[in-house]
């Protein structure tokens, strides 16, 4: 709050106080009062205002001041009213009151949305529990009575699987803290787990497969980067080339594991690469082959930021792509991008 800003908005306060102050010194002429005492009480009467002024001009702006001081240094400024101080001067009570008032308005309607998308996310996650069961059964019809066709909708029945898991944990992603369990486990078991649920994959495109030495204790949630592996790998196959291979490796210092998955596939264009990440981008590749949602690395990068993990990716056009996990060797650290 600026002085003369605080003037201006006192412009026709001063200026009635002008006003009154020449009447005052006219009354004083007419009674015959010696230019002394006219001069003493005009000056008491501008002490006496002017102090005032000064008084309420600095009371407020301590006020104001300190309330920008705190939206200043909040993340959340919508959390202003809960921290700001209630004001000992009118015209502060009112934006004080109106500030309380807005709050709670806006907090029962987020409320109202927040029960409506927790109805939609226990309703989309039920229905892809609900329909994992026929997707079972069809496969075991399948397997029971094998032809050429059968197979080749079985593949089809595989890519609708793929896509309702990816479903299920995009639902969940916006509600992991309820769902995921830091604790030490070995990166190997995990690795392991992502291959053989992708081995038919694997199999399928003929992928080369090399593991190398994996076998290191690091701080995650299996269950979710089980999750991210598998991403990674369906793009590994997806974008795949002639002779396509797959390697795994660790690279390990004082405070962290780092996990490489290799590719030998057709690579992110660098024009891309900086967006992978963003929520249905698809680059490129992705409109070449007209399959992407631009969803999985998405949801991997949202979960690793949620297991204080970190995920980047290496790549060049018609050479491959390395996509690096980065683990935690300690559950008090969280690797930062």
């Amino acid at each position: 709050m600026k002085f003369r800003s605080f003037v201006k908005d006192k412009s026709f306060f001063l200026l009635g106080n002008i006003l009154l102050l020449l009447f005052i010194v006219l009354m004083l002429s007419v009674m015959g009062i010696n230019l002394y005492g006219s001069l003493f009480i005009v000056f008491i009467y501008i002490v006496t205002n002017a102090s005032v002024f000064i008084h309420e001009f600095f009371r407020k702006q301590s006020y104001y001041n300190r309330l920008l001081s705190i939206l200043k240094e909040l993340d959340k400024r919508y959390l202003i009213s809960e921290l700001a101080e209630e004001p000992g001067f009118a015209e502060g009570q009112i934006l004080y009151d109106v500030l309380k008032i807005t709050n709670k308005s806006m907090n029962d309607e987020i409320a109202v949305y927040q029960r409506a998308s927790k109805e939609y996310r226990d309703y989309i996650e039920t229905w892809i529990h609900e329909i994992k069961t026929p997707i079972a059964a069809a496969k075991l019809m399948i397997e029971n009575n094998r032809t050429d066709v059968l197979t080749s909708i079985e593949n089809e029945i595989d890519n609708i699987e793929y896509y309702v898991e990816q479903t299920l944990y995009y639902a969940k992603s916006s509600n992991t803290e309820k769902d995921y369990i830091i604790k030490k486990v070995n990166l190997k078991d995990i690795v392991y787990s992502a291959v053989k649920k992708n081995s038919k994959l694997i199999i399928e495109n003929r992928i080369e497969l090399k593991i190398e030495e994996i076998e290191k204790i690091v701080y995650t949630d299996s269950k979710w980067t089980d999750f991210i592996i598998n991403q990674i790998l369906f793009n590994a196959v997806k974008y795949k080339a002639e002779a396509p291979k797959i390697i795994f490796h660790t690279e390990e210092t004082e405070n962290k594991v780092s996990l490489m998955i290799s590719d030998n596939g057709i690579g992110i264009c660098e024009n891309d690469l900086g967006r992978v990440f963003d929520k249905g981008f698809t680059g490129e590749n992705g409109r070449r082959y007209g399959k992407s949602t631009g969803i999985g690395l998405y949801l991997c990068k949202k979960l690793c930021d949620t297991l204080g993990m970190n995920i980047s990716i290496r790549s060049e056009t018609g050479k491959g792509t390395t996509v690096i996990l980065i683990f935690p060797k300690n559950n008090m650290i969280t690797m930062e991008p």
